[in-house]
Formats: C-alpha cells, sequence, structure tokens
C-alpha cells in the first residue's frame, strides 16, 4: 500500500512538473513545442527519478539497511512469493474437513510473516529459517501430499504415507507459528512494557 502511495505521489509531482515546464519553456521562453516537449519530458523525469531515489534512501536508512543487504532480501522475498504461490496452491487442493482449518491458518500465518517482512525488511534476520527452510519444507510436503491424495487406489503404504504428512504439515505449523512469535516478539515485549507502566499509573491514581 505505502509503495502504491509513493507511486502515486512521485507519478502526480512529475506530471505537475512536466506541464509546469513545457508551459514555462513555451510560453516564457518562446521555445519551439518539439523542443518544449523534450525540456518538460525531461525535467519530469528528473523530478520523478530524483524523488524515487530520496525515497529510496529513506527507505533503507529507516531500515537500517545497505543497498546491498536490501537487494538481498527483495531477492528472497520475490522467491518466497513464489513458493507462497505454490503453497496456497497445494493446501487450497485438500478439502478434507480435517485439513480445512489448519491450512487455512497456516496460510494465514505465512501471509502474515511475509508482510510484516516485506514492510519492514530488516526483521528478515528475525526469521532466516522461515525462509531458508520450513517456508520450502511446507510447499514440497504439501504438493507431495496433494499428489498422494489425488491417487484413485491407495495402498496400505500411500495411506502410511499421508498419515505421516499430516503429522509432519501438523508440526510445521506449530514451526511457523513460533516463526511468527518470534517477528513480533519485540513488539510483545513493548507492548507489555506499556502495559506494565498503565497499570501502576493506574493503581497510584486510584490510591490518592
Amino acid at each position: 500500500m505505502k509503495q502504491f502511495v509513493h507511486f502515486f505521489i512521485r507519478s502526480s509531482v512529475a506530471a505537475i512538473s512536466t506541464g509546469t515546464i513545457g508551459l514555462i519553456s513555451f510560453f516564457a521562453l518562446n521555445q519551439i513545442f518539439l523542443l518544449s516537449s523534450v525540456y518538460a519530458l525531461s525535467g519530469g523525469a528528473v523530478v520523478y527519478f530524483t524523488m524515487k531515489s530520496i525515497t529510496a534512501h529513506q527507505f533503507l536508512k529507516q531500515n537500517k539497511l545497505t543497498r546491498k543487504e536490501y537487494s538481498y532480501i527483495k531477492k528472497n522475498l520475490e522467491q518466497a512469493s513464489k513458493k507462497i504461490k505454490r503453497l496456497r496452491k497445494s493446501l487450497l487442493n485438500v478439502r478434507t474437513v480435517a485439513s480445512i482449518k489448519q491450512n487455512l491458518e497456516i496460510l494465514r500465518v505465512v501471509n502474515k510473516i511475509y508482510s510484516i517482512t516485506k514492510n519492514e525488511p530488516r526483521r528478515f534476520y528475525l526469521v532466516e529459517q522461515f525462509y531458508y527452510s520450513h517456508l520450502d519444507s511446507m510447499v514440497e510436503i504439501s504438493e507431495k501430499y496433494v499428489f498422494l491424495v489425488g491417487q484413485p487406489k491407495k495402498n496400505h503404504e500411500i495411506s502410511t504415507s499421508l498419515s505421516e504428512t499430516r503429522s509432519t504439515m501438523s508440526s510445521l505449523a506449530e514451526t511457523v507459528e513460533k516463526d511468527l512469535y518470534d517477528i513480533l516478539e519485540k513488539d510483545i515485549d513493548h507492548l507489555q512494557f506499556e502495559l506494565d507502566v498503565a497499570k501502576l499509573t493506574i493503581d497510584k491514581t486510584n490510591k490518592r
């Protein structure tokens, strides 16, 4: 959402700058229309990319990241986005009553981790195992589970594999919930501190 707002602001300012430069060049400086258009478009482009550069610099400064670090995190997030789409496709294809609730909860937690990291990329370092291992495991296991469920006939081995897979997915669901806690731990601690302060303030007020 923030990216769209920034893009909208940059585009609006660049469009206004393009129009202003074009009018000044054509009417005030008496330049021909073609040359005025070139000046206008060039000026608008300079304004747009200058604002984009400033916004990117502020974003990196706010998140305490270097360009190299952000580029690395962004690459991992792009890969994670593709994996989450695969995971969503697999989990939503499993329509057993016992699995629906768990699968929806897994997707909710996974999307929340991704969303937080995308908005605050510095937090990537708090959940590296999620991006390097846990997400990959969930994608691979869920896709194999869908494949086995789709078999017309299920022998003992397939049934056993399905049972083990469901158990493993339950364990992974708990693992990603822990990942979510890890990425939110500082916020939870800060909130608890604020609550403790508020309680002390209320107690002092009531004792007066």
